[in-house]
């Protein structure tokens, strides 16, 4: 039994965990939130189950009733769905959604994994830390993760089939005169900030190597013409859409990516050994996305950039500086895919596996 809260950051791990664990003819079911309508329609799991869940609000006492109220019936529930679907192992991927069911399983003997994607330890799997067996981290250095008192596996964060495919792509040559490759996203938080600034940025850089920029930018259906227009004033040679279903293809194929450092953007740029400049998404309680964006930024794989400080002209500085130097971007390529976990899924399904008793031998430290 997977459990994860509804966005993608929590359901695209467990995703890729349900395809690897059928891939070896387990039944994989799902505890989620009614938010799996907009992430996991297509989740490959035999069963969805929707348990009631809420956020603890520590500030506002009538919320902090309704909440706890909520979470004790959500609780109530997985109980009943867990005695009928009788799970040999539950594999918890953060979220206050994970709460209630991962807590129902602990009430019934089910041991658990709870999985972290971020190099800071998430509150939900904080709270949740004393009711399992075992904590798979994405990172070695994990904030908040030494003071837990459970055994600690080291699996990296599972990526997408379709970036397995392509992680040996090596990087591409660079010389004084070919195309360079940028790719550009946000994604699914954020984007806006990025079509605001990396468009002008780009502008800015001096002939001729601006012209030799291949840019692939995915932003906002509602920002496309804005930033389209900036592109066409530059004479930039640029790709733009909402989505790109082959991002990963195009990354492998790009010299510097430009984005925000969410879990499985940090997992999918280090699989596919690419540099980035990383600009963490704001306003996060834990910063987990500057905790992530600094792990790849002392590995030497990257560089973070705060969106605070981070103007038109001083990215466009970073740039020229950057693009200008082939053996420096080389390099970061190298440190990036020295951080990456390829085989991710394989290490948290065998851990599974080992905890469920389906397979005794299987040494998860490798």
């Amino acid at each position: 039994m997977l459990m994860a809260g509804g966005t993608g950051g929590h359901l695209f791990p467990a995703m890729a965990l349900a395809q690897e664990l059928a891939r070896r003819g387990h039944v994989v079911e799902l505890m989620t939130d009614h938010r799996v309508e907009s992430y996991g329609a297509d989740f490959p799991a035999s069963a969805i189950h929707i348990v009631p869940s809420a956020t603890p609000s520590l500030t506002n006492p009538i919320k902090f009733v309704g909440g706890g109220l909520r979470i004790l019936r959500g609780i109530a529930v997985a109980f009943g769905k867990l005695r009928g679907s009788r799970p040999d192992c539950v594999i918890g991927f953060g979220g206050y959604p994970t709460f209630p069911p991962f807590v129902a399983a602990s009430l019934q003997g089910i041991p658990g994994i709870l999985h972290e994607q971020n190099a800071v330890m998430g509150r939900a799997n904080r709270a949740l830390a004393r009711f399992a067996d075992v904590l798979a981290m994405s990172f070695a250095q994990t904030k908040f993760a030494d003071g837990q008192n459970l055994e600690k596996v080291v699996t990296g964060n599972p990526v997408r089939d379709r970036v397995r495919a392509v992680s040996a792509t090596p990087y591409p040559a660079l010389d004084d005169v070919s195309p360079i490759g940028i790719v550009v996203f946000g994604g699914s938080q954020g984007a806006k900030a990025l079509s605001d600034i990396v468009p002008s940025a780009i502008a800015g850089i001096e002939e001729p190597l601006r012209h030799r920029l291949r840019v692939v930018q995915q932003c906002r259906a509602e920002d496309l013409d804005r930033v389209a227009e900036i592109y066409r004033q530059a004479k930039v040679n640029v790709e733009l859409a909402a989505f790109f279903t082959d991002l990963p293809e195009r990354i492998a194929k790009s010299h510097l990516v430009i984005g925000r450092s969410g879990a499985s953007t940090i997992a999918e740029l280090t699989v596919l050994g690419r540099p980035a400049i990383l600009v963490p998404l704001p306003g996060a309680i834990d910063a987990d996305q500057k905790n992530n964006a600094l792990v790849v930024d002392r590995a030497g794989g990257g560089w973070i950039a705060e969106q605070s400080t981070l103007t038109a002209q001083t990215l466009a500085s970073r740039l020229t500086t950057l693009l200008s130097d082939p053996i420096t971007l080389t390099k970061a390529a190298d440190a990036a895919r020295s951080l990456g976990q390829p085989r991710a899924v394989e290490k948290l399904a065998d851990l599974a596996e080992m905890l469920s008793g389906k397979n005794v031998e299987v040494d998860h430290r490798s």
